[in-house]
This record gives structure tokens, sequence and C-alpha cells, in this order.
């Protein structure tokens, strides 16, 4: 599965509500294209809110997001849904619905009226399946599996989609220590391929394991970015989450390693 096309996607000055809550104000971010970017932070900070602001799936207050260039706002659905995939935190789906089922959803955009299934649909299906470890379950209900099963079906979904523009949020919840590896695995893979990836994650390790660029939030506002390596500090960690530690840096992969974390007391 090669990836010829890119895209960009960057939000300008972009405030994000609840309601009469405002979540994140002001913020300006670009995803650099063919990389992994990993955006991490304490809970209830803004990712998943700002992840979904860039998806045009939450409505902006103010500024813009800008998909190549043009306001993803006044684009055509179906444009916007073959250059960005959105894998969102609450998936739900029609009971009995199968792993099959599912990703075969994700060829949606790419078909015509009359929605035949090609050759491509087929091959990209069978690549996504083979990919998030789904083959031996295609046939199963969604509803029938365990929430790690669930969660490696809907990645399917997403790589079936194939965009260039992938944005994961939590892409590891629910699953075990050996899929989780899996799945940022892949990441990386598709990542290779061309793909820009954006994706909350909340363990910082796996951030700075699996992410070419980090975005540190807090209280709704951007307060670090760049490279792991370069930007994640004993302070930093200090500022986001409120705990101490040291910092080494893995000798395999030279990213940061977070040792003798603890509570300030």
């Amino acid at each position: 599965m090669s990836l010829t096309e890119t895209s960009t996607l960057m939000a300008e000055y972009i405030t994000l509500a609840h309601r009469q809550f405002i979540v994140a104000e002001n913020l300006s971010l670009r995803l650099p294209p063919g990389k992994v970017t990993a955006i991490v932070g304490p809970n209830g900070c803004g990712k998943s809110t700002l992840l979904n602001g860039l998806a045009r799936i939450h409505a902006l207050r103010d500024g813009s997001v800008l998909l190549d260039g043009k306001d993803i706002h006044r684009l055509p659905s179906k444009e916007v849904a073959r250059k960005l995939a959105l894998l969102p935190q609450d998936n739900t789906a029609p009971e009995g619905l199968t792993v099959a089922d599912l990703v075969r959803f994700g060829r949606q955009p790419h078909q015509g009226w009359m929605a035949q299934w090609s050759k491509e649909d087929q091959q990209a299906f069978d690549q996504a399946i083979q990919a998030a470890d789904v083959a031996e379950l295609a046939g199963r209900a969604l509803d029938t599996l365990s929430g790690g099963q669930r969660q490696r079906a809907w990645i399917a979904m997403a790589v079936a989609q194939q965009t260039p523009l992938l944005l994961l949020d939590e892409p590891t919840s629910a699953l075990d220590l050996g899929h989780q590896i899996e799945v940022f695995e892949l990441i990386r893979a598709l990542s290779g391929q061309g793909k820009t990836i954006a994706m909350v994650v909340h363990d910082l390790a796996s951030a700075c394991r699996y992410a070419d660029h980090m975005v540190a939030m807090k209280n709704g506002t951007i307060i670090e970015e760049g490279a792991p390596a370069e930007i994640v500090s004993p302070e930093l960690v200090q500022e986001l989450y409120g705990v101490s530690c040291d910092l080494i840096h893995d000798p395999a992969t030279g990213s940061p390693l977070l040792v003798n974390v603890r509570r300030n007391r």
C-alpha cells in the first residue's frame, strides 16, 4: 500500500468551545507532512477537541482550518473524506455489523454513485485487515468482540480509507501491550509510506518513541512544540502533569525516557 498523494493540514488562530465554555483559544498548528505528530497533555486540556476541530467534527468559534490551503468547512464532504480519515475516541456501529462490513465502509469516499466494489477496493480492504490484524475476525459482529479487538477493527476501517491524512484519538485505548506496539508500529509504517498522522496519546513514553513531532497542551493552549528529543524535559513533565522525574535517552532509538517518576509532595 503506497501513497503518492500528499495533503497539508493546518489551523490558524482557532478557538474551540463547548457551548459557552472555551476549551482552546487562539491555537495555530501545522502538521508536518509525512510525519507522525503526537498531541500530549493532561486530561481535559483540549487534545481531543483540537483533533476534532482539525477534522471539522467540532465547529470553530473563530479562526480557520486549511486543508491543502482551502477552508475545510467550505469543501464538499466527499472531497474531505478522500483526504482525511478520523478515528474518534468513542465509536458506535449498528448492532450486528461485522468487522468486514465496517472495513468496507472505509471505501465509501472512493466509490461512485453505483457503489460498485472494485479491484482497488478489494486490495485496500485486504491490506487494511492484514495491517490491523483482524483478518480472522472479519466475519464476526463487532458487538461480540473485546474492546481491543473492536479498536483494531476501527483502525482497519481508517486504514482502508487510504487517505493521505489520518487523525487518531487515543488509537491504543483498550489494547494490551502487544497490540499497542503493533498499532504504533503500523502508524510508523503508514508514515513511512507518506501518510501524515496526528494522534492523541496519553502515554508520554509512547509519544516520545513513536512520534516525529510533539505538541504539548495545557489548559487549552500549546505550551511546547517540536521533536520529542528537543522539547521533552523534566521541567515540561512537571508543568504538564505535576510530577517530578529524571530523563535519560533510549540507547536504541535516542528517544527520551522518563525514570524515577514521582509525585510532588
